[in-house]
């Protein structure tokens, strides 16, 4: 059975940092991914690592947050410099076997965590 678990949310002052962690078991997959949702608003894509493809961000986290994958732990991060309180959401965690191109739409991922909160402060 596939679980993906996350870990790292919290709150955090304007400019501070944090890292998330995804830990899935079950299986490998090509790509894994992170998602944000703030509350009434639909999950949006913020940044993927694929094994076939390498990492894309989404413009607004270009710069300040930096997704890597450790393979022998089958884990995902983001690391989140410079954060702003629009970086606040909800974030979760999807891993999809598709790596060319690599999938930046919800209904691309087969997996999902449960999220985890962020929420940076002003």
């Amino acid at each position: 059975q596939v679980q993906l678990v996350e870990s790292g949310g919290g709150l955090v002052q304007t400019g501070g940092s944090l890292r998330l962690s995804c830990a899935a078991s079950g299986r490998a997959f090509s790509t894994m991914a992170w998602f944000r949702q703030v509350p009434g608003k639909e999950r949006n894509f913020v940044a993927a690592f694929s094994w076939n493809s390498g990492t894309y961000y989404v413009d607004s986290v270009k710069g300040r947050f930096t997704i890597s994958r450790d393979n022998a732990k089958n884990t995902v991060y983001l690391r989140m410099n410079s954060l702003k309180p629009e970086d606040t959401a909800v974030y979760y965690c999807a891993a999809a076997q598709q790596g060319i191109p690599i999938p930046t739409m919800m209904g691309q991922y087969d997996y999902w965590g449960q999220g985890t909160q962020v929420t940076v402060s002003s």
